[in-house]
């Protein structure tokens, strides 16, 4: 009876897009040394993420069994649509995100991500004239994970970690292989 049901399971979930930021390698250099300063200091045991994983994510646009090439044909056509000019960043803080245990160590900020939040919310209404309203982040939170630990830090002002944000990516992660692939990039004008 088993095997009649095998042939309605839904395919494995394997794939993740998403539109991120990332910083200018020099910037993730800091990063990553502020992220082994900090480790340190709150006496956390979980490895900073890889330089070149740094990221925003901006609008997560769903986890599927492949790449949804629909879906990547109209974050594309969002994404061809903005008009933004380049801006600054600015995160001034760092905290841990309570996750049940696999909690979130990630920077944050407060006044320097005022052009950020802007551009999510331009890229929004752009993937929702694109057909993809429904995977539009409404409660956007801007942060840069930096490393994922059990224990729990509670928010600390640091000296800003400033960068001049000049494209952003849409990305496709394999899911549970920590793996990154750029599947476009477009320049703020």
């Amino acid at each position: 009876m088993s095997d009649q049901f095998s042939l309605f399971d839904a395919p494995a979930i394997t794939d993740r897009l998403f539109f991120a930021i990332f910083p200018d390698p020099a910037t993730a250099a800091t990063i990553a040394q502020r992220a082994d300063a900090l480790r340190g200091a709150h006496q956390l045991t979980g490895r900073p993420l890889a330089p070149e994983r740094f990221h925003i994510t901006l609008h997560h646009l769903g986890d599927h069994a492949g790449v949804r090439r629909d879906i990547v044909a109209m974050a594309s056509q969002a994404a061809e649509a903005m008009t933004t000019p380049s801006f600054e960043v600015a995160f001034d803080r760092a905290a841990s995100f309570h996750n049940g245990g696999n909690n979130p160590f990630v920077l944050q900020g407060g006044d320097g991500l005022e052009a950020l939040k802007a551009f999510q919310r331009d890229l929004g209404l752009a993937m929702a004239r694109a057909g993809l309203g429904k995977l539009v982040d409404r409660s956007f939170t801007p942060h840069v994970t930096m490393l994922y630990d059990r224990r729990l830090v509670a928010e600390q002002a640091l000296s800003p970690i400033r960068w001049t944000v000049g494209g952003f990516t849409l990305v496709h992660s394999l899911l549970g292989r920590t793996e990154h692939i750029p599947l476009a990039r477009w320049a703020l004008r």
